[in-house]
């Protein structure tokens, strides 16, 4: 009586299967395409993140001379950080926070924050 019902039942998963045999390969080749563009989304936006990250190393630091620390700091200033929460960020002393600072003032030849962050944007080392 098993025999006969597990038998009816394999008939009638290959009968679902033979009668929707397109939908099925439809199914499988959507899902291989979904999962295929997922994967190539994720490597393309994370090269794009590389490229963007190398670029503005190579414009901003050898042009302006800006120290990777400087661009830490400037990052954190464009996000409206005060100098005391981007000392406790980077774990330095606020008073080293306000030279480098000074330094992105000099360097960017700019006066106060406002002005720093126009002409990082102006030149392209900040989104």
């Amino acid at each position: 009586m098993a025999i006969l019902l597990f038998l009816l039942k394999w008939l009638e998963l290959r009968f679902v299967v033979f009668n929707h045999l397109f939908e099925i390969y439809a199914g499988i080749i959507s899902i291989v395409f979904m999962v295929l563009g997922a994967w190539l989304m994720y490597h393309f936006q994370q090269r794009k993140q590389e490229k963007e990250n190398a670029r503005k190393e190579m414009v901003a630091i050898p042009e302006l001379g800006l120290s990777q620390r400087e661009m830490e700091v400037l990052e954190l200033m464009s996000q409206g950080f005060t100098n005391q929460q981007i000392a406790d960020k980077l774990f330095l002393s606020i008073h080293t926070i306000k030279t480098h600072g000074s330094n992105l003032f000099v360097k960017l030849d700019v006066k106060n924050r406002t002005q720093a962050l126009i002409r990082a944007k102006e030149l392209e080392i900040l989104e």
